[in-house]
């Protein structure tokens, strides 16, 4: 029987201990041949706090761990049987429904997000279009301006100041600028 990747609902906030809990019984009852591979696919974002650039990982899909094993009723039983394991999704009723497999489209898009989202740190911009907001940094320091665009896959913000009476678009790093 061929391995195949199933979504689990868990514990929302608690996908990383779910994980180590469900590892440890596997290694357990000796099944890392039947259950091999448990993804909780994350990205790191990046975020200005006091002044401090802080990187903290963000769960693409919070409640929910991705599993890739051989089903049976032994392998179901320790999955389901794990603290903080909720169920299947897209299983039916009762302990002998047959949870239903992820296609390997949805795989594929699932692991790739996953692999990039390991590497890359995508910024959390805090600032809509029409912000008033004053830049703390840089050649424009202390210049109060409207937010015009934001570009959150760059980490950058186009703000519009007023330079000897005239509005002039700024393109300036997300951190420095503040809300005003």
């Amino acid at each position: 029987m061929a391995k195949e990747w199933y979504v689990l609902r868990v514990q929302a906030g608690r996908e990383d201990r779910v994980t180590e809990n469900l590892q440890r019984r596997i290694r357990a009852v000796g099944l890392e041949d039947a259950i091999t591979a448990i993804l909780a696919p994350g990205r790191k974002i990046a975020e200005i706090k006091g002044g401090q650039k802080i990187v903290s990982e963000q769960k693409i899909y919070p409640g929910y761990l991705m599993v890739q094993m051989d089903m049976s009723v032994e392998t179901m039983a320790v999955v389901r049987d794990t603290p903080g394991v909720g169920d299947f999704l897209g299983s039916g009723w009762g302990p002998a429904s047959k949870p239903v497999p992820m296609s390997n489209g949805e795989v594929d898009k699932i692991t790739s997000e996953a692999e990039s989202g390991q590497t890359d740190e995508v910024p959390r911009i805090d600032f809509q279009v029409g912000d008033n907001v004053r830049i703390k940094e840089g050649p424009f320091l202390n210049f109060d301006g409207a937010v015009e665009e934001v570009f959150p896959e760059k980490g950058l913000v186009k703000v519009i100041v007023t330079i000897f009476g005239r509005e002039t678009p700024v393109e300036l790093e997300y951190w420095q600028i503040e809300k005003i």
